[in-house]
Order: structure tokens, then sequence, then C-alpha cells
């Protein structure tokens, strides 16, 4: 059973953004370290993701008037592929339709296998640029 509860060690949530993340960051040239996203993170809603009660990964949202972004998220490679992202984002709207928000919102790499993901769950493409796709979706 996959639950969610506030991040208790922002720490180890960034560390789990690194890890996951650190391909991409190479790729891009995006010098990030794990001091840096976590205090980047500080004022954004971080959840951990709780697999049968073991931290399997972590997911943050921000909130507008209107809108609710999925700024992060991240399952560590095991548990991958088992639903839990899709699991995740029905949480991520839980969240956005208690917040009143109309539309749930992202970014990621163009490459993250990710995309995938995004699309059987709804998002469509807004925007792009050399590196990210932009996506949304109505929250129902």
């Amino acid at each position: 059973m996959v639950t969610f509860r506030p991040a208790e060690d922002l720490a180890k949530a960034a560390h789990f953004t690194l890890s996951n993340m650190r391909p991409y960051y190479q790729q891009y040239s995006v010098d990030w370290d794990q001091t840096q996203i976590e205090k980047m993170t500080q004022g954004l809603v971080n959840l951990d993701i709780l697999l049968q009660g073991m931290l399997v990964g972590v997911m943050r949202l921000s909130f507008d008037s209107a809108e609710c972004w999925l700024r992060d998220l991240q399952v560590a490679p095991g548990y991958q592929n088992q639903g839990i992202g899709a699991i995740a984002l029905a949480e991520a709207e839980r969240c956005a339709k208690e917040r009143c928000c109309q539309n749930l919102k992202l970014r990621v790499f163009k490459n993250s296998p990710a995309v995938h993901l995004y699309q059987r769950q709804g998002f469509g493409l807004t925007s792009e640029d050399e590196r990210f796709y932009y996506m949304s979706r109505a929250v129902s």
C-alpha cells in the first residue's frame, strides 16, 4: 500500500532528487548539488512516498490561485514501473482539488521516461523548449 506523509527529512528528499536526476543534470550541464536542492525545496509542499511504510520516493508541489505545480516526483529506481508514480499523481490531484486548483502542471526533461507516465495519466503538451516539455491537465 502506498501512502504519503509530510517529508520528515528534506536532506534525504534532496538526495532522492539528486540521485535520480544526476544523468539529466550531467547531460544538460545543470550544476546542482544536494544542498542547493534542499534549499530550493524548503518552500514547497514536500511529501514522502511510502510503500508499506518504507520510504521509496518524494513528491513536491506548489500552489497558486488556480494551479497546482508538480515540482518534483522521484521514485527510487528499484520501485519504478510498479504504479507508484500513477498513485502519486492521483495524490497530487487530490491535493490540488483540496485547494480548489483547476489545473495540474509540470515540466519534465524531454528524454525522461516519465514523459510516458504523464501522457498515460492525461497530461498534454502545452509548450516546450530545448530541454523540457511543459505539460498540464485539468483537475477533475
